[in-house]
């Protein structure tokens, strides 16, 4: 499905917008751009994730917004990126429609398999690593947490939570189809270069696998 999913954070990206990230993200190589702006009122999360909508278009890549439903589909978004404390993947689907993209993120194999069941076409898996940038997320599952997911479910498997350039072979190894970063790209001086090492990564060890 994509290798490396880039997340927007406005405060680690030193001053660019959602819109400028992405922008440099997808220059880079990153297959997706998801869109979460924590804290921030509906409008501008509307106007950012309108200008990202054709932005991928541009670049012919993915788009997905987190968390809410009623951006994605005014922004035209390729999906949606739901919380196990978020509105359930059944209404997101009605909400939304069959031809879109529905991601879950999950902690155990219980939660990958419900996912699955209920209709998600992937789940991401974390945090696999202890993280800052999402400091209400469970930490530290483990290279072992990724592994136990990739053999419950059938659907892509996204790991995320503390990723970078040090460990993301291993994470690709223990079964990931692809990751999903924040400070390891939005926070480097060059983000384009940073997504295009990522992704490069990755490729080179997948073939190993």
């Amino acid at each position: 499905m994509f290798e490396l999913c880039v997340i927007t954070d406005r405060a680690l990206s030193n001053g660019l917008s959602e819109a400028e990230t992405a922008k440099l993200a997808y220059s880079g190589g990153a297959d997706i751009v998801q869109l979460r702006m924590k804290g921030f009122g509906g409008k501008e999360i509307t106007e950012q994730a309108r200008l990202i909508k054709g932005i991928s278009d541009e670049y012919g890549k993915f788009f997905i917004v987190n968390d809410r439903v009623d951006v994605a589909l005014l922004s035209d978004a390729d999906g949606v990126h739901l919380g196990q404390s978020d509105i359930s993947v059944e209404d997101a689907r009605a909400l939304i429609g069959d031809d879109k993209l529905i991601g879950v993120t999950v902690h155990d194999a219980e939660e990958a398999m419900k996912a699955e069941s209920d209709g998600a076409d992937y789940v991401s898996i974390g945090s696999v690593f202890n993280t800052s940038t999402k400091q209400d997320a469970i930490q530290g599952l483990g290279l072992d947490a990724v592994f136990t997911v990739r053999q419950a479910v059938d659907i892509p498997v996204m790991a995320i939570g503390g990723i970078n350039r040090g460990n993301i072979q291993d994470v690709i190894r223990a079964g990931a189809d692809g990751v999903a970063v924040v400070s390891a790209v939005v926070s480097q001086k060059d983000i384009r270069s940073a997504a295009h090492e990522l992704r490069d990564m990755i490729l080179k060890v997948r073939p190993n696998i």
